[in-house]
């Protein structure tokens, strides 16, 4: 069975950094698009960062130059390193696959940023 297993998250102050992976198993996703979304309490959720197969990447336009997404397809893991963290960016961060038969999630890790 296919499973996304998300960890990195904590509680971090401003300006502090984390890095999300996301590991993947059950399938091989070195030939699919792989992405970070992220969900704040009484939002609807939305994209972060995304990753093609051969490395291309694409930001929503409030992370960056803070966030860098990247893919080691060895290891069928997803990654999401974390900058310059602002209280902005507290939310439940989900990663992605647009699989072979379906859309993959995982189940979220929570980042925290104080004041």
């Amino acid at each position: 069975q296919v499973q996304l297993v998300e960890s990195g998250g904590g509680l971090v102050q401003s300006g502090g950094s984390l890095r999300l992976s996301c590991a993947a198993s059950g399938s091989d996703f070195s030939g699919y698009i792989m992405g970070w979304y992220r969900q704040a309490p009484g939002m609807q959720r939305g994209l972060v960062a995304s990753i093609s197969t051969k490395g291309t990447t694409a930001y929503i336009g409030s992370v960056k130059g803070r966030f860098t997404i990247s893919r080691d397809n060895a290891k069928n893991t997803v990654y999401l390193q974390m900058n310059s963290l602002e209280p902005e960016d507290t939310a439940v961060y989900f990663c992605k696959v647009w699989g072979p038969d379906r859309e993959y999630w995982g189940q979220g890790t929570q980042v925290t940023v104080s004041s």
